[in-house]
């Protein structure tokens, strides 16, 4: 008989507030000779101003070009043996630093001396616009079914700032970005009262207070980010797009919005895109691929923005298949799923997948840094060891309950595309 796995993971961690907002937080692991700076910043592509967007991944390359004092953030970095990257969310911006630990206080110097103040100048900015522009053209423009994103979220958000990609709404904005601006954005948001530090691995909680008071407390405060913004109204319509292009096959993606990262619902849905489309006898590979050909790729997945995201489902057509037999019979499933029910094995099944991935995913110290920021930013650090709960808890009943108040109401965002002959 199928069983629940009952093991957890539990991340041990302690919390210090510096006197200028920045939170600290630690997480001792002495099995390891490396530590790991990760530094998070509340601000993202819903943060940036509707004209001009694209500011907050254009800031990701920007913090690499160098501070004020200390031209070349990668050499003395590199000469501590460490490595180190950075990502762009709509909701946040992630830095992180591993290196042996007995050279942490080199990560420490480096990112207090560029929050402190970066060497802003003509010459940086138009560096990092020609590498954003270029990466625009690359991965959004330049690829088969790259710009989706691009367009899916003006169709499925119109008045919340997710209606607009991490990269921004075109190159133009990040094209005529002049240093005002720049300037203007990071004294906005790249300060201690908007940011939390996270410190771990092979190093005490006494030894990263001090070190952090000594790199981060003289700095000024700054304002804190309110992350006010327009809430989306309930739709009751369906919006739709074609795009017809040079694609290799006809592609279609539904977007069903849901809750936000917080709401008791949201592992509901997490569970169901696994349901749909895990494992090669999940419900869509079962049906609409291998019994009845109608795609050759056929996916579900959350976008796990922390306001109220989307669920999405996105295909490649079979050839000969209409758009709207796709679609009917996307509908169709989900509609089945609620009528027989998924049975207390099926559910048990994937909730140990979700439970398992979610034990590997915070296996290294990286990942569980970057967790822990993560779940403070989400307003509480303890949510990393709360979330095999929540996976656990859910019932048959919330997912079919998800399905029919979302994704059954027939009016989700629907963007289509039509190969053509160019």
């Amino acid at each position: 008989m199928q069983q629940l796995l009952i093991f957890a993971a539990v991340i041990a961690y302690n919390i210090h507030h510096l006197a200028n907002g920045l939170t600290l937080i630690h997480h001792p692991d002495f099995n390891t000779n490396l530590c790991v700076s990760n530094l998070l910043y509340n601000v993202g592509a819903r943060d940036e101003s509707a004209d001009k967007t694209g500011f907050a991944h254009l800031f990701e390359h920007l913090m690499f070009g160098g501070s004020v004092n200390i031209p070349s953030f990668d050499t003395p970095l590199q000469k501590a043996s460490g490595e180190n990257n950075a990502f762009t969310s709509n909701d946040i911006t992630n830095y992180y630093i591993t290196l042996p630990s007995q050279n942490i206080e080199t990560a420490l110097w480096l990112e207090s001396d560029r929050m402190l103040r970066l060497d802003f100048s003509e010459k940086s900015l138009a560096v990092q616009q020609g590498v954003v522009i270029e990466e625009f053209k690359q991965r959004y423009l330049n690829q088969p079914y790259g710009d989706a994103w691009l367009h899916l979220r003006p169709l499925a958000y119109q008045v919340h700032p997710y209606q607009w990609a991490t990269i921004g709404k075109e190159i133009s904005h990040v094209e005529n970005a002049n240093l005002t601006d720049v300037i203007s954005f990071f004294e906005t948001f790249y300060n201690p009262s908007n940011a939390v530090l996270c410190l771990a691995g092979n190093i005490s909680f006494n030894s990263a207070k001090e070190l952090t008071e000594k790199w981060f407390g003289k700095i000024p405060a700054g304002k804190k980010n309110t992350n006010h913004y327009p809430i989306e109204p309930i739709r009751y319509k369906r919006n739709e797009k074609t795009i017809d292009t040079n694609v290799p096959q006809k592609a279609i993606y539904l977007a069903f919005n849901m809750v936000e990262r917080n709401h008791p619902l949201y592992y509901a849905f997490d569970l169901l895109s696994d349901i749909l489309s895990r494992s090669e006898s999940s419900y869509f590979i079962n049906i609409l691929i291998k019994e009845k050909l109608l795609f050759t790729q056929l996916e579900a997945y959350v976008s796990g923005d922390i306001d109220a995201g989307l669920f999405i489902i996105e295909g490649k057509l079979a050839d000969d298949v209409s758009f709207e037999t796709a679609e009917n019979e996307i509908i169709k499933v989900i509609k089945e799923l609620t009528i027989t029910g998924l049975g207390e094995k099926d559910l048990i099944k994937v909730k140990n997948k979700s439970l398992t991935s979610n034990l590997f995913s915070k296996t290294s110290v990286l990942n569980k840094a970057m967790s822990l920021c993560y779940a403070f930013r989400l307003g509480d650090v303890e949510l990393v060891n709360k979330e095999t709960y929540y996976i656990k808890h859910i019932s048959e009943n919330d997912v079919i309950t998800i399905c029919k108040e979302y994704l059954l109401k027939g009016n989700h965002s629907v963007l289509k595309y039509n190969p053509t002959n160019e």
